[in-house]
């Protein structure tokens, strides 16, 4: 399974490896040689297959990802795209939320769940990009954790998408199902630990397409319920559920 079989890198590969990954703040885990060939052919047939998979959270500028972003924790894509016009067409700037209140927010956010909450989230996010950022979304994954309701996924998401900056893998629901169907990381892995064995196993300029192709193949075909995705050519290839094994 992925766990076994670390590879022990040469001094001068492992130096190269953490001089490119300098800025990230933990070391990489080591992987397999041969867990590395299989990531670069599982990549090549998502490419095949989702080659054109994006964000399907709508948005035009960064703040509005942030906060279409936060609204979809525990919530659909589609929910939060249903909401997101009328509430920016309300707040169209970082401050024009700064300056509201939660409650103000709310009513564009009903529909979504644990909407207070996301409320006070939003307007606090808001005020701090407003006061400290200058009202500009953070580009630094240290100044995105700052803001209320923004976690390693959010921020991902956020950099990645709206500025080309990788410093991680979104690891969603969809992600860390697939992780282990796919056969990348053993059962019961954490979430942190998926991350940083995504982030290991694939080149770097890949892991925002990465997420998102995963995101697309798990909501498309490889479901966590009721899914027929045995009959998928990457779920028959390199996937361990619907009573496959692993082939690859």
């Amino acid at each position: 399974m992925a766990g076994r079989g670390a590879a022990k890198p040469s001094t001068k590969k492992s130096a190269r490896r953490s001089a490119a990954n300098a800025d990230l703040p933990f070391e990489l885990p080591q992987v397999a040689p041969s867990l590395k060939g299989r990531a670069t052919r599982l990549l090549a047939a998502l490419d095949e297959y989702y080659g054109d998979a994006v964000c399907e959270l709508d948005f035009t500028q960064p703040h509005e990802l942030l906060v279409a972003t936060i609204l979809s924790a525990q919530a659909t894509d589609v929910g939060v795209n249903k909401a997101t016009p009328a509430l920016f067409e309300a707040f169209p700037t970082p401050a024009d939320y700064a300056a509201s209140t939660p409650e103000e927010i709310e009513p564009y956010i009903r529909t979504i769940g644990l909407f207070r909450n996301k409320a006070k989230a939003i307007h606090a996010a808001m005020s701090v990009v407003t006061e400290t950022f200058g009202g500009e979304v953070p580009r630094t994954m240290d100044e995105l954790l700052t803001l209320r309701g923004v976690a390693r996924k959010t921020a991902n998401v956020v950099l990645s998408t709206a500025y080309g900056i990788h410093m991680g893998v979104v690891v969603d629901t969809h992600v860390a199902r697939l992780a282990v169907r796919l056969g990348l990381v053993d059962g019961g892995t954490t979430v942190p630990q998926i991350e940083r064995r995504l982030m290991a196993m694939f080149p770097r300029d890949r892991w925002g397409d990465l997420s998102h192709m995963l995101i697309w193949h798990g909501r498309r075909a490889c479901k966590a319920r009721g899914a027929a995705c045995s009959t998928h050519p990457i779920c028959q290839k390199f996937g361990s559920c619907c009573e496959l094994r692993d082939q690859a």
